[in-house]
């Protein structure tokens, strides 16, 4: 395979939503609507657990790096989306389009592996609670972190450079509403079943295996909850779960259907739609789902936005 990029496509078109060109701009003012929300949602989460001396603990702290990484996927994703939609269809440049894909491939992987993470904490918290806090020190926590975010950028590296020495000839046009791997390589005049293989053997590790460590630490976790005597006891243990779990099924389950089902026929509107799932609905949903559901959070936010008395003019009751 030739290492020169030799495209002559410099735009690509993203055909977006046009299935649907009469409901325009109910589209874009409910996706609109739904991208300030994700954005205050999120932000809401970084900034409580920046501020909120109760929410100091590594759980907290893989959260607010959770919401960044759903922040900056909406980010990479909705403005473009918006843009296509209000016009009809979108333009984007080819160095703009491979931007779009790396970052979307490298923050999607990223939240892989924080949830994978997250699942460690969970396993730590429940199974070995007396060593909980030197095992999950301040150290521990952030070196995983950056591993998480380190690992994925450098392996969407590798892939987009792949894709980036396939030839583009024409059409140009991708009936989706971002660029995304399947769409792209069906317009390329390359031969790329070379690229297809070095996606199943990157891409599929990067998905699953943190998938597979997910599902064997709440195996872990589950047998634990059964040695606890007290039925109030395993409620206790497993509440603390309930929201990571509860997200972990949401993201990986429109995942693995949208490209393990539905990758090699992108134009259908079903694939959209899930692909909706987990780039607008779980960045939206993942704030809610542990505002909720989460007694310290709901503390925090009360404490943020209530007023403290003491700190207002007293008003004078003397005549």
């Amino acid at each position: 395979m030739s290492t020169v990029n030799q495209t002559i496509v410099s735009t690509f078109i993203l055909l977006g939503f046009q299935s649907l060109h009469q409901y325009r701009s109910l589209l874009f003012l409910t996706f609109l609507l739904l991208f300030l929300a994700i954005i205050l949602g999120n932000l809401l989460i970084i900034l409580l657990v920046s501020l909120c001396e109760n929410l100091n603990s590594p759980m907290y702290f893989f959260l607010s790096h959770l919401s960044s990484c759903d922040l900056l996927l909406s980010v990479v994703i909705v403005p473009l989306m918006l843009t296509t939609i209000s016009r009809d269809n979108g333009s984007v440049s080819f160095f703009g389009c491979f931007t779009q894909f790396y970052l979307f491939g490298a923050l999607a992987t990223t939240e892989c592996l924080l949830l994978s993470v997250m699942s460690y904490d969970r396993y730590v918290a429940i199974c070995n609670p007396l060593r909980y806090s030197s095992i999950m020190n301040f150290r521990r926590c952030l070196y995983l972190v950056l591993l998480c975010w380190v690992i994925a950028f450098s392996l969407m590296l590798n892939t987009t450079f792949q894709l980036f020495k396939l030839q583009f000839c024409g059409p140009n046009v991708i009936d989706h509403f971002f660029c995304d791997l399947a769409p792209l390589l069906q317009l390329s005049c390359s031969d790329t079943s070379y690229m297809e293989m070095e996606n199943l053997l990157t891409g599929g590790p990067a998905t699953f295996i943190p998938l597979m460590y997910i599902t064997g630490t709440y195996f872990a976790i589950f047998f634990n909850l059964l040695k606890i005597p007290t039925t109030i006891g395993r409620q206790k243990a497993f509440f603390t779960c309930s929201s990571h779990l509860t997200v972990v099924c949401l993201y990986y389950g429109t995942l693995i259907v949208a490209y393990l089902f539905l990758s090699k026929n992108p134009s259908l509107d079903i694939n959209k739609i899930l692909s909706l799932l987990y780039t607008v609905m779980t960045p939206l949903v993942n704030p809610i789902i542990y505002s909720l559901r989460n007694r310290e959070i709901k503390i925090a936010f009360s404490k943020l936005v209530s007023i403290d008395r003491r700190t207002l003019p007293q008003k004078s009751t003397e005549k």
